[in-house]
């Protein structure tokens, strides 16, 4: 069954056929659904949609299903809502931006985490954890490896709190102050992964956009003293209890393979700006990894083009026992059905190891 092959790439123990997984193909677009399981579901109920996303994720042979609990809806009280563009069908998910909660970065200096976002109860959270993960692994057409986790880890829950104007304003402005801010909101989500790691459930997905397509947006050191020395507190519960970690963040953070690495984290996952290559000549005996063919390629890219995506990374990952190929940053609604099926296939065509 695929999910073998998914747990055995995360085990690093080299299964026969490189595993896949995909983001939002599964949950939006529904052309490519209709061409690969025959079912039109547009205008259907949640059920029949939800039913044909589980048949087109048997039918591309999922492995592996990204999934977190913790969103920023935990940070709802006080936050910064800056908007979404059209990316569901029928623009279901455009939004329009909001006002930042915050008059100056002096207010964000003084901002008490506690005081502003609570305190959980972190029994009820583990069980919560285990239900999320329970409610996926344990469905009966399950055959992709599942977890549960974080989103809103130390920087994507700052971004959320205060949008990127003031975020960079207050960095810019005062970065040791920032750096304290980082600490204070550390030692808030730190009652989550506490609850996280009492929690009985083998793999969790940790999320934290700490950079751009460019790179950092704050000085690199500003990084190692703030967000790795708290990633390294945050990550000990879940290492104490034996857990596997992946690590997901957007953008390139290259520089950062090292640092990441250093925290305990046992997976990454990279989008196409990060250097896969880089990371697999050091790292793909020891950890595993998810990445990283463009998606522009399958976007406006030729067949040609697209196999040879597909095959610079199956050059990268194919020898290393814990690699599993995917589309970064997701497959949008907008991608060619074509395309996206011809991605299939090569990767289908290269995916068995001789």
């Amino acid at each position: 069954m695929p999910c073998q092959d998914g747990w055995a790439a995360i085990n690093l123990e080299m299964p026969r056929r490189v595993p896949r997984t995909e983001y939002s193909a599964d949950a939006y677009h529904w052309d490519l659904i209709k061409a690969v399981t025959g079912r039109d579901v547009r205008g259907a109920s949640a059920a029949e949609r939800q039913a044909a996303s589980l048949a087109f994720k048997r039918a591309w042979k999922y492995d592996f299903e990204w999934s977190v609990l913790v969103h920023g809806d935990v940070l709802a009280r006080r936050h910064t809502n800056m908007g979404h563009a059209d990316y569901a069908e029928g623009g279901a998910d455009r939004q329009a931006a909001g006002s930042c909660p915050f008059e100056d970065p002096e207010e964000v200096l003084g901002l008490n985490f506690f005081a502003t976002y609570g305190t959980i109860d972190q029994a009820e959270w583990t069980r919560k954890f285990e239900q999320h993960y329970r409610a996926q692994a344990g469905h009966p057409d399950c055959d992709w490896v599942c977890m549960t986790g974080i989103y809103v880890t130390l920087l994507s829950g700052l971004i959320d709190i205060l949008g990127w104007d003031m975020l960079l304003l207050t960095a810019g402005t005062d970065p040791q102050g920032f750096g304290e801010v980082a600490n204070r909101y550390a030692a808030w989500i730190q009652q989550y992964f506490d609850a996280l790691g009492r929690a009985d459930v083998p793999l969790v997905m940790i999320h934290d956009d700490i950079v751009w397509t460019s790179g950092p947006f704050i000085a690199p050191d500003w990084y190692r003293r703030y967000v790795f020395a708290n990633y390294r507190k945050l990550f000990a519960p879940l290492l104490a209890s034996g857990k596997k970690i992946a690590y997901t963040s957007d953008g390139n953070y290259s520089i950062f393979l090292d640092d990441v690495v250093a925290c305990g984290v046992h997976g990454l996952v990279m989008e196409p700006s990060t250097d896969m290559h880089a990371f697999a000549e050091k790292y793909g005996r020891s950890h595993f990894f998810i990445g990283n063919v463009d998606t522009r390629v399958l976007l406006t890219g030729s067949q040609a083009k697209i196999r040879g995506e597909v095959e610079r990374c199956m050059a990268i990952g194919k020898n290393c026992p814990g690699f599993f190929l995917a589309v970064g940053n997701h497959i949008p609604a907008n991608t060619p059905v074509e395309n996206a099926l011809y991605y299939n296939q090569v990767y289908e065509k290269l995916s068995v190891r001789k």
